[in-house]
């Protein structure tokens, strides 16, 4: 029985690359009508692919979400408010600092700013964004406030920014705030998120819990639009 499972879920991971790569081959061959360079290549990759996708979910939800969910439920024993909210931006910022949507595009924009913004600058400037965000979101959480009342001066602190940061960075920070929302982040926050909101009294977890992303997206952006002002100085 456990052998078909492990069976079914390879091959619903096979199933959600498969299409895209179809996809992209037809693309490259019918359309564009160019070669694939090194066939013998391109279909190990998709097979590490697969595989490694495949062997990362797994992981995620054997380990990320039980253990997300766990401190999440358990940190009220703390009874100290300021130490769940410490807690929660050093897990925002250790989530980031391994994303690797984020070391993708940090490298990018090294690469093509020719060592103007340095890839680990970025990083660290995101993480911070992002753990500042996840404090905010657990703040909220702890002491019921709207998600609106919270999210509404963040954007606009966010339109603010903008028209002070460099017009580079203000695209950086965009795409930044997407790469932060990947395959680690999204499960370990999400998961500590709504295991807190399960446990404090009176709160909703389907309106407590939810929101928290959005929240770790400005405070990346706006950790980002700082930086930019901050090299105008």
């Amino acid at each position: 029985m456990k052998g078909f499972e492990a069976l079914n879920a390879f091959w619903e991971t096979f199933r959600s690359i498969f299409p895209l790569t179809a996809f992209l081959v037809f693309i490259q061959l019918v359309v564009i009508r160019k070669p694939i360079e090194n066939v013998k290549e391109f279909v190990i990759g998709f097979i590490l692919s697969v595989l490694g996708l495949h062997f990362f979910l797994q992981g995620v939800s054997m380990s990320l979400f039980p253990i997300g969910d766990s401190v999440g439920s358990n940190l009220v024993v703390l009874e100290r408010k300021w130490l769940i909210i410490i807690i929660g931006f050093v897990i925002g910022c250790f989530g980031t600092l391994v994303e690797p949507a984020l070391k993708a595009l940090a490298l990018e924009v090294e690469e093509i700013s020719i060592g103007a913004i340095p890839s680990k600058v970025l990083i660290h400037a995101v993480a911070i964004g992002f753990g500042s965000g996840m404090a905010i979101g657990l703040l909220r959480i702890l002491n019921g406030i709207p998600y609106l009342k919270v999210a509404i001066p963040l954007l606009l602190l966010v339109i603010l920014l903008s028209f002070f940061a460099p017009e580079q960075y203000v695209s950086i920070a965009m795409d930044s705030a997407s790469a932060t929302t990947g395959p680690v982040n999204i499960p370990l926050n999400m998961a500590l998120a709504i295991g807190l909101a399960k446990v404090i009294k009176g709160a909703d977890p389907l309106l407590s819990g939810f929101g928290i992303v959005g929240l770790t997206s400005l405070g990346a952006i706006i950790s980002v639009l700082t930086l930019g002002i901050l090299t105008r100085i």
